[in-house]
C-alpha cells in the first residue's frame, strides 16, 4: 500500500511513518521538512501548495492528513487558515481526483470548548464550539472531510487528538508544548509572544531568574486539568484507523482518558527535576476537562498504554536523569 502522510517530519507523523515502513508500506511525506527515515519519498512543500499536493498524491492509495499549522499568535491566523483549511481542501480534492481509497484526518480536541464544557467526559456528541482560531480551522477541516464523504462517497475517518507530547518533552523547559505548560519562565515568554499582558503581569512577580514549575489555576480557582497523551498512543491509533473498515465514517476522540490535574502532574515531575513550584491564579478560564475514548476503544480495539507517570519515568530512563 502506498500511503501519503502529511506532517511526516513531526512528532506523530514520524512515528506513524516508522510503523508503516516496518510493515512494508510505501510512504510519501508531504511537509516543509524532510523525514530522514530510509525509504521515505519526501515532497517538501506547504499543504496549500497545489503543485506540491499533486506531486505528493501521485499513485497514493490512502492519505493520513496529520500535518497542521498550530499557533495561538494572532498574527499567524491567516497562515493557519491557509495551511489548515485551504490545505485540507486541496488534499481532499487531489485524493478524490486520484481515487485514494481512504482519507484519515487529524482533528483536535480544540474543536470542543475546553474551558467550559457542557458536560464531562467530552464524547463525540458534545457540541463543537472551539474557543481558539486553531480549533476553528480544525472544525472547518472536519466539515470539509464530512462533505467529501457525503457528496462523493469518500471513505473518511476523523480523529480528534487530545493534547499530545513526546515523553522526552516533559522534562524539557525549552519544549514548545511542555515548557509553557509546566514551567514558569517559558510560560511568561509564551504569553509575552501572544500579547497576553494580564497573564504576564500575574506571572512576573514569581520570576526570580531561576527555573520553577508552574501550577496554574484559572480565574475561578479551578486547577488546569487535561488529558496528556503520548505520541506512541496517538500513532498507534492512527495506524488502527487506517486499517479498520469499521472506522470509516467515524469521528473519534483519540488519546488517553486520564485527565491529570496540573498540581498532580507537577508533583510527578518534581520527583525527578527537584525544582520548586509556584502556584498562580491566572486571569483566564482554566482548561479543565476530560474526554471519553470509549468509541475509539470499541471500534479500533486498542487502549492507550502510556499514563503521564509512565511517560515521565520513560523520559527519565532515556535521558538518564
Amino acid at each position: 500500500m502506498k500511503v501519503l502522510v502529511t506532517g511526516g517530519a513531526g512528532r506523530v507523523g514520524s512515528r506513524v511513518i516508522a510503523s508503516l515502513l516496518a510493515r512494508g508500506d510505501q510512504v510519501v511525506n508531504l511537509d516543509l521538512r524532510e523525514n530522514a527515515q530510509a525509504g521515505v519519498t519526501n515532497v517538501v512543500g506547504a499543504f496549500d501548495d497545489a503543485d506540491a499536493v499533486g506531486r505528493a498524491m501521485d499513485g497514493v492509495d490512502s492519505v493520513l492528513h496529520l500535518g497542521a499549522l498550530m499557533s495561538w499568535v494572532a498574527a499567524d491566523t491567516p497562515k493557519m487558515f491557509a495551511a489548515n483549511v485551504t490545505g485540507t481542501h486541496l488534499l481532499l480534492l487531489a485524493a478524490r481526483e486520484r481515487g485514494a481509497r481512504k482519507f484519515v484526518f487529524a482533528s483536535s480536541g480544540e474543536v470542543y470548548p475546553e474551558t467550559r464544557p457542557a458536560y464531562m467526559p467530552l464524547d463525540e456528541s458534545h457540541p463543537t464550539r472551539p474557543t481558539s482560531p486553531y480549533g476553528l480551522t480544525k472544525l472547518l477541516g472536519e466539515e470539509m472531510v464530512q462533505f467529501f464523504a457525503r457528496a462523493y462517497g469518500m471513505a473518511t475517518v476523523i480523529l480528534r487528538f487530545s493534547h499530545t507530547q513526546d515523553a522526552s518533552e516533559l522534562l524539557d523547559p525549552a519544549s514548545f508544548f511542555s515548557g509553557p505548560r509546566f514551567y514558569l519562565r517559558p510560560r511568561i515568554r509564551q504569553q509575552e509572544s501572544f500579547g497576553n499582558t494580564a497573564v504576564v503581569e500575574a506571572l512576573r512577580p514569581f520570576d526570580d531568574g531561576t527555573e520553577k514549575h508552574l501550577i496554574s489555576r484559572g480565574q475561578d480557582g479551578a486547577f488546569f486539568r487535561m488529558p496528556i497523551t503520548d505520541t506512541r498512543d496517538i500513532a498507534a491509533g492512527v495506524i488502527a484507523a487506517l486499517d479498520s473498515p469499521r472506522a470509516i465514517g467515524q469521528v473519534m476522540n483519540l488519546g488517553t482518558e486520564e485527565a491529570i490535574r496540573i498540581d498532580d502532574a507537577i508533583a510527578i515531575l518534581q520527583r525527578h527535576t527537584k525544582l520548586p513550584a509556584v502556584e498562580v491564579t491566572l486571569p483566564i478560564p482554566a482548561v479543565n476537562y476530560q474526554t471519553s475514548r470509549a468509541r475509539a476503544i470499541e471500534i479500533l480495539g486498542i487502549r492507550p498504554q502510556w499514563t503521564f507517570e509512565r511517560m515521565v519515568a520513560d523520559a527519565v530512563a532515556v535521558g538518564g536523569k
